[in-house]
């Protein structure tokens, strides 16, 4: 048996293949699927590929299975481990930041202003697979991210570089690094004036610099022995799959939530009111990760969120304490599926709220002033889920519905109760974000079968 694409998801546990057919044909296939635990630790990750690859062809009861190509997306040896270094934390450091999160980088440290001891230790304690040094305006304030090239030089870590930071710097920075046997990456300023973010360009190289440099992780380096096509953060290929969801059904917002973390996906524009309220400019595609709403690692985290009375008045009628010591990640009985959907209840709506922006006043010798401060929702039109949690749960779609419930103040930018809920009823998401840097046309039309949704026909403006 021979299917067109395989796109592999190699994941810090769990390696899973997706075979996708008939790929350049108007009805592409998604064939089957397979798991195996992921075998980084062992030294090799193509054994769990190929194990995954084993399961699939038991499931589909094949002996064999060869494949036209193989695509892959990667959180394994820790995903994409970032710091982020700008010169004053809520503009270009921000801005930094925005660009790493949405490329499906992990940032384990941010600073602002000039480096200090302390910090290149921590920096050198986390051994980051990329270091993004920013900072000033196009024309504005040099001399920090200067001084901040030249410490992270001087480390002696063999760490790539990018930098996103004033124009005028270029030539400093490459003089910095070109001796020094640093891979250096020069992309354009990430905020290059004053309420202007730029981070499409930063993300992109973010991508290619994973891409390049991933093979050096722990037991990474045989993986382009398997894989002929892109390699791209497992968050960034979600990222990738909203954006692309974007050019067909407008504003959106996915949710993907998981054992570890629970990640917000948003591509919208701002409402026009909204937009005259802003302090600050926020990125159109945004990603925010919540390290703390995993429904299995950190489970104990989120129960404290929903307060342990009321989580056990929620769950009145079940034996909570059975549940939890018998919790494993993927439940296996009616109690374990119901608090399962408590922990994903308070792991949706705690991850919006915090992904969301809000209006607030301020009061002064004028009066009362009304601010808008973070991403604007309001003009989201659909609600995506993927992820274990909600692409399985019994009651994922009425959880998604309780979003924009979930604003008794009235203050957050939420979306409001008209838009729609669609769920990754395939699970694909992360698959075909990647498969999209190849295969486009066949990735909508994949995606379509998997939310069971006919996009509207596309503009032709766009």
């Amino acid at each position: 048996m021979k299917t067109d694409v395989l796109v592999a998801e190699i994941g810090s546990t769990t390696t899973v293949v997706n075979a996708f057919d008939k790929i350049d044909t108007d009805d592409p296939v998604f064939w089957g699927q397979g798991q195996a635990p992921t075998s980084v630790l062992e030294g090799d990750v193509r054994v769990g590929l190929r194990g995954a690859i084993t399961d699939l062809c038991s499931r589909k009861g094949i002996d064999r299975l060869e494949y036209g190509s193989m695509l892959a997306t990667s959180s394994a040896a820790g995903g994409l481990k970032m710091t982020v270094h700008g010169l004053v934390y809520d503009m270009t450091a921000r801005a930094a930041k925005e660009a790493a999160l949405g490329a499906g980088g992990i940032i384990h440290y941010i600073t602002a202003g000039r480096i200090r001891r302390s910090d290149l230790k921590k920096i050198q304690e986390i051994r980051p697979n990329l270091i993004l040094i920013a900072g000033g305006v196009d024309f504005g304030e040099r001399d920090t991210a200067i001084y901040n090239a030249e410490m992270i030089r001087g480390m002696d870590m063999d760490v790539p570089v990018i930098y996103a930071g004033n124009v005028e710097n270029h030539e400093e920075i490459k003089m910095i690094f070109e001796d020094a046997g640093i891979r250096l990456y020069i992309v354009e300023n990430v905020y290059p004036k004053i309420d202007d973010l730029n981070v499409e360009p930063c993300r992109k190289v973010i991508q290619d610099a994973f891409e390049e440099h991933i093979i050096h992780a722990p037991g990474m380096e045989h993986v382009r022995e398997m894989v002929d096509g892109p390699i791209i953060p497992t968050p960034g290929a979600v990222m990738e799959c909203t954006k692309l969801l974007n050019e067909y059904i407008g504003n959106l917002m996915v949710l993907d939530v998981g054992g570890a973390t629970t990640d917000v996906h948003s591509v919208t524009e701002d409402s026009e009111q909204i937009a005259t309220l802003l302090i600050s400019p926020e990125p159109r595609a945004k990603r925010t990760v919540e390290g703390d709403l995993g429904l299995y690692v950190n489970r104990m985290k989120v129960i404290e969120s929903i307060g342990e009375e009321n989580f056990r008045k929620d769950l009145a009628g079940i034996d909570v304490e059975k549940a939890l010591e018998s919790y494993v990640a993927i439940p296996r009985n009616g109690d374990e599926v119901k608090l399962v959907e408590r922990l994903a209840e308070e792991a949706v709506l705690k991850a919006v709220e915090r992904h969301a922006g809000t209006i607030r006043y301020i009061y002064g010798p004028s009066g009362r002033q009304t601010l808008a401060e973070g991403k604007d929702l309001t003009q989201v039109e659909y609600i995506v889920g993927t992820g274990g949690a909600l692409t399985r749960l019994p009651r994922r779609i009425e959880l998604m519905k309780k979003i924009p419930k979930h604003n008794e103040s009235g203050m957050m930018l939420f979306p409001g109760e008209g838009a729609k809920i669609l769920v990754d009823n395939d699970y694909i998401m992360a698959s075909l974000g990647v498969l999209s840097k190849r295969y486009k046309e066949a990735a909508v039309k994949l995606l379509e079968k998997s939310l069971d949704f006919k996009f509207p026909k596309k503009k032709e403006a766009e």
